[in-house]
């Protein structure tokens, strides 16, 4: 298991230093590059690869305007949306959790700060009032089975 864990931490952080220097690279490409450089260069900022969802969208963290990211939902907005709704924003900010914590190692790894670190809380917080919402949708359901079996679902979340 641990060897699998390290494979895969490897693995990730062996693309982040590819993402990285395949942006430097191209970025310091001249105009004087051909065209089939320039395909070759596309192509492979194009391909996709399924671990490239752990890392944040290419932004320029130089730009002189600070991105701005939303806030938190609150439990009166999440009370209004469906259980798909609600499984399908569970699994949209596990993604985001996921991509900022991986985001968070690999810039502590080098020495580097984490942007914006006000994100993670507010996914955690977001996180938190789903399941708030799902346990009282839970307690109000008067089939005691139908209850404890939510229940379970929503703590194994």
């Amino acid at each position: 298991m641990l060897f699998v864990l390290n494979s895969f931490l490897i693995l990730v952080f062996n693309m982040f230093l590819v993402r990285v220097f395949g942006r430097r690279l191209f970025a310091t490409a001249t105009s004087e590059a051909s065209a089939a450089g320039a395909a070759a260069a596309s192509t492979i900022r194009t391909a996709h690869n399924p671990l490239e969802e752990f890392f944040e969208v290419d932004r320029n963290p130089e730009e002189d305007k600070p991105v701005v990211y939303g806030r938190s939902w609150k439990a009166s907005e999440l009370r209004l949306k469906s259980w798909d709704d609600l499984h399908k924003l569970w699994y949209v900010l596990l993604k985001e959790k996921n991509m900022l914590m991986t985001q968070r190692q690999m810039l502590h790894a080098q020495n580097l700060r984490f942007p914006n670190p006000e994100r993670l809380p507010k996914v955690r917080k977001s996180m938190c009032r789903i399941k708030h919402v799902l346990t009282e949708r839970a307690i109000e359901d008067p089939d005691p089975r139908r209850t404890a079996e939510m229940k379970r679902m929503i703590n194994a979340l």
